[in-house]
């Protein structure tokens, strides 16, 4: 058969090469913990001296994300939880889509939480798509921040803000800067996670980085 009469490879099957080939980065590995306003400057210039990507100075972030829920009508499934976050410094880059599923703590030798995790850009048109798919709001915020990267790792450390009604400027939930270490990576690259508990290590006792359980601390509350 020519090359000519081949079928054309649709966007299907290119996808559908991609997960048997397992390349598509759709598990996100990922430590958490905090530091207070009092002693970011000091976590941030212990992280210029470890990471890559400062030799231009460091890369801030402000962004903007709401959390929508598609539920099932019948009440059968949980709600399908989608974020969509959008740059509030660079308004000319794309919206971007997330979904993120519930974390793997059943394996307690694994160094960090395990996630399913998928990210899409999208265009300025994605909240009114959502809206009519029947996707409603949950929750929104701000967050505000610094980016360094080490390898494959990245690291955020930023100030989540509410987001306010009025003209008035947003206010910091907390008196406190997340941390963030995470990796997206391909199903089954599970050593990646002793190379991040060896990072967070580095950071001692500035941050600890570490599993988080929500679900438990929902409990606990």
């Amino acid at each position: 058969m020519s090359a000519a009469n081949l079928a054309p490879i649709t966007a299907t099957d290119s996808l559908s090469q991609a997960l048997k080939a397992n390349i598509i980065p759709n598990q996100e590995y990922l430590l958490q913990g905090s530091v207070l306003d009092s002693a970011v400057e000091v976590l941030l210039h212990r992280l210029r001296g470890l990471c890559d990507n400062v030799d231009a100075g460091t890369e801030t972030f402000d962004d903007q994300e709401v959390c929508f829920s598609l539920r099932d009508p019948n009440q059968q499934a949980a709600p399908l939880m989608l974020r969509v976050r959008k740059a509030l410094d660079a308004r000319d880059m794309p919206f971007q889509l997330r979904y993120i599923g519930q974390p793997d703590l059943g394996d307690k030798s694994r160094p960090t939480v395990v996630r399913s995790s998928l990210d899409i850009a999208c265009s300025g048109m994605l909240i009114e798509f959502l809206n009519e798919l029947g996707c409603r709001i949950e929750f929104e915020y701000s967050v505000k921040g610094y980016m360094f990267r080490k390898g494959r790792m990245k690291i955020t450390v930023s100030k989540v803000f509410k987001i306010s009604q009025s003209s008035m400027s947003p206010e910091p939930i907390s008196q406190s800067y997340l941390v963030e270490l995470s990796v997206l990576a391909p199903q089954g690259q599970d050593a990646i996670g002793e190379d991040m508990r060896a990072f967070a290590d580095q950071l001692r006792p500035l941050v600890q980085l570490d599993k988080i359980d929500y679900k438990r601390l929902g409990h606990m509350s």
